[in-house]
């Protein structure tokens, strides 16, 4: 999932990011509120997470704007105003959930796993397709009970696949899902995760459409 961070605060952010792309998250990261609302008009995000002290203009008119052009866009609302009010007045806005600074780590991450799990296919943090299971959960793949060794893209690939199963996904969509804006990406790294990934699981359990994409088969 794309998670578009809209956070002035430097070392908070970085913090977060590193945090968010360990748990298997593409992560983008503005400080100010027209540049979020830039971003989201270009639809390069699955997801916002919305501080709500932007230095430029105040994160719950980001938000109401977001929800007058975008309203199935999920936004949560991170912010330092713990106020009632303050929640009451950003749910009512259309925030999809809240948390409140300073805040745990993992709650973030099980916030946006609801989240993710809305998006996608999946109805829970367990996807079993034939022998393999993906837990999101504990970030780990699993073939006939046994833990595979995935790095951080090939993870995020698969789980990308498993949770679209039985729809293609073109090579776009599937590069959006794994690197941020600006990344520089090789033109074959797509079809080495591929590769790579393809050595560790079942045979054929990723078909390829040539010229369209790839796929994973429902269970």
């Amino acid at each position: 999932m794309r998670i578009l961070l809209v956070e002035d605060d430097e070392a908070l952010a970085q913090g977060v990011i590193l945090a968010l792309r360990g748990q298997g998250f593409v992560v983008n990261h503005v400080t100010q509120g027209q540049q979020a609302l830039s971003s989201i008009r270009s639809q390069d995000c699955d997801a916002v997470v919305l501080d709500l002290g932007l230095p430029d203009i105040d994160g719950l008119d980001v938000l109401k704007t977001t929800r007058q052009k975008f309203p199935r866009l999920p936004v949560l609302v991170l912010t330092a105003r713990d106020g009632v009010d303050d929640r009451i007045r950003g749910l009512d806005l259309g925030a999809d959930d809240y948390l409140v600074k300073p805040f745990a780590l993992p709650e973030l991450f099980a916030r946006l796993r609801v989240i993710e799990r809305r998006l996608g296919t999946a109805s829970n943090h367990l996807i079993r397709l034939k022998d393999v299971e993906l837990d999101s959960s504990a970030h780990q793949v699993r073939l006939a009970g046994e833990t595979l060794a995935l790095s951080r893209r090939e993870y995020m690939l698969l789980k990308v696949l498993m949770e679209s199963a039985g729809r293609i996904k073109t090579r776009e969509q599937l590069e959006a899902s794994l690197y941020a804006w600006g990344e520089e990406v090789a033109s074959n790294a797509l079809e080495v995760h591929i590769s790579n990934l393809r050595k560790k699981l079942p045979k054929d359990f990723i078909k390829t459409l040539r010229g369209v994409g790839y796929s994973v088969d429902p269970a």
